[in-house]
């Protein structure tokens, strides 16, 4: 029997969400899931475990790490003063995709999100991945804005 829950990231989990971040093709080019992981990864990991702001969730299935997804909630002036959530680094591993996990995950931050006060919540996603787009937008959210990266 499943035991799926979803809770705060434990270093611990690390291997598992980089795991995750490098298994599609955007991000073979970008991340490194070898071990032991890089320092950058594990101090990306303590300033986001520090920052109340911050919330690096993973679901669990009997104890593994089956999904992922940081939420940074964001003060703001537009909006009267509106708090927002910024979902970023969803993913799913890639023997339990097409089980609604990222659905019930997402459903959870959206959920986190109003619990915390937000009016608003918005992620990114990059222009290549249309089957995430058609994800997002079955969940109700709206390609409304164009959004811009500058890398340095």
């Amino acid at each position: 029997m499943s035991e799926i829950r979803i809770r705060r990231a434990q270093e611990a989990d690390l291997p598992a969400i980089v795991a995750m971040l490098a298994d599609d093709p955007l991000g073979r080019g970008r991340e490194d899931a070898s071990q032991p992981l890089a320092k950058p990864y594990r101090d990306a990991f303590a300033a986001i475990d520090a920052d109340p702001n911050q919330f690096l969730a993973v679901m669990t299935d009997g104890g593994r790490v089956i999904a992922t997804l940081q939420i940074s909630f964001l003060a703001g002036l537009s909006l009267q003063g509106a708090r927002r959530g910024q979902i970023e680094a969803v993913r799913v591993a890639a023997d339990r995709r097409g089980e609604r996990l990222g659905q019930r995950l997402l459903e959870w931050a959206v959920g986190e999100c109003r619990r915390r006060g937000c009016r608003v919540v918005q992620l990114t996603t990059n222009k290549s991945r249309a089957d995430a787009h058609r994800f997002y937008e079955r969940l109700g959210f709206k390609a409304s804005h164009i959004g811009y990266k500058l890398d340095l």
